[in-house]
């Protein structure tokens, strides 16, 4: 008998990147599998902090939504009511972090007389939500797993988002309390579920985020997309694609595009959306950069062609990011066989996977000089190889089904 699942957590279809991307595709595989599957959750909102139509309206209230599959699995989706601020900061986020797991708590508590779930999962961030799963197995005996996108808590230290050290500690105290009433630990990079292991004091189960192999590949004739997209077919195309916010360092894109002005032929593009694209676009003025384009979230259908439009894929982090989050972005760069110049020190998880297989450009985190000089290597070398080795790997490690079959066997045991 398949077994009932609950997710909890804010991001989630259709959000259209992040989290939420591979939250929703998560459940719609197991419920593709006949699994009954329940989210609950908030009106996407995300990378845009905007709730998103046709949700906009409800936005206040909860709402409920039913999909039913072939296979006998389902997907009853609980909306609940979230503060969004249209401008992030570290208080605000603890205002949207703090109303979900309000809103979201008297879901549960509403759904705790229901048909028992046997599995539940709560996704980090925010780390807090762990205390619903904590909830739910102390009162219904369900297995609980909390599954880590992005080390918070660390992430806030690190980037001066929570000054107070006496907060930290707590918060990590908090964490180590979840710790210990989950069943199973997981995160999605080999650098994260060491960091976690160390404080968890507990096996730390891999379940890395996954690419869509045969959605997104390699496209041979990347002349006629850069034409379509409205550029010369002898540009060289420089992108970034992504949630455009204040852990990566953004600027640095726009300083390297001062660098190479006098390049007609290499462009950059920017391309998301986030609470930083304005002041970056006010930099770009001041900069009087003529050769760096800002482009919408690209339509789904149209993006396997957008990312094969680039000759090179920017992967900007800062210095203390590069062990606490995995850019999800990466998967699909690896997917379309795209070349990555991507910002992490030695040391560091995300340095150390793109080394070990060869399947990207590596420069120091937070400096600039470091950059541009991987830009015009980049340009000037052949690396055919590197992007060889990056569809390798996604073909080997990315797979959707793969990486599932793995989490649907954790299951299957719990």
């Amino acid at each position: 008998m398949k077994k009932r699942v609950l997710l909890i957590g804010y991001n989630f279809y259709p959000e259209p990147t992040g989290i939420g991307k591979y939250s929703g595709e998560m459940i719609k595989w197991l419920a593709e599998k006949g699994y009954d599957c329940t989210v609950i959750t908030t009106y996407p909102y995300y990378p845009y902090w905007k709730v998103q139509e046709p949700y906009h309206k409800n936005r206040f209230w909860y709402s409920t939504e039913l999909t039913k599959f072939p296979s006998g699995g389902s997907i009853k989706l609980y909306r609940c009511p979230m503060y969004v601020p249209a401008k992030p900061s570290g208080l605000k986020r603890i205002l949207l972090d703090f109303s979900f797991l309000v809103t979201g708590f008297f879901k549960l508590i509403q759904l705790l007389p229901a048909k028992k779930f046997d599995f539940v999962v709560t996704v980090v961030p925010s780390f807090q939500f762990g205390i619903l799963g904590a909830l739910y197995k102390k009162f219904r005996g369900a297995k609980f797993m909390y599954h880590i996108q992005d080390m918070q808590i660390e992430a806030a230290r690190d980037l001066q988002m929570i000054k107070s050290e006496k907060a930290i500690n707590a918060l990590l105290g908090f964490e180590k309390y979840i710790f210990d009433k989950a069943d199973y630990v997981s995160s999605i990079s080999e650098g994260m579920v060491a960091r976690i292991q160390e404080k968890a004091k507990k096996d730390i189960f891999l379940l890395p985020n996954w690419a869509d192999v045969n959605l997104f590949h390699p496209v041979e004739d990347k002349a006629s997309i850069k034409v379509d997209f409205g550029f010369a077919p002898t540009d060289k195309i420089v992108l970034y694609s992504g949630a455009i916010g204040e852990k990566q360092g953004l600027e640095a894109i726009l300083y390297a595009a001062k660098e190479f002005q006098q390049q007609t032929s290499v462009k950059f593009i920017i391309c998301g959306s986030g609470p930083y694209k304005e002041k970056l676009q006010n930099l770009a003025n001041e900069l009087k950069l003529t050769n760096l384009s800002f482009l919408p979230l690209q339509p789904f259908e149209k993006f396997n062609q957008f990312l094969n439009l680039a000759d090179i894929h920017l992967v900007i982090q800062k210095a203390t990011a590069s062990d606490l989050v995995m850019p999800s972005k990466l998967t699909t760069i690896l997917s379309v066989g795209g070349l990555a110049l991507i910002t992490a020190n030695p040391g560091s998880g995300l340095h150390s996977l793109v080394q070990k297989y060869d399947m990207g450009l590596l420069v120091e985190a937070e400096n600039q000089q470091a950059l541009n000089e991987g830009l015009r290597k980049a340009l000037a070398q052949d690396t055919s190889q590197q992007r060889k080795n990056a569809r390798a790997y996604a073909e080997r490690y990315l797979s959707i089904d793969k990486i599932m079959e793995s989490f649907e066997e954790l299951m299957q045991r719990a």
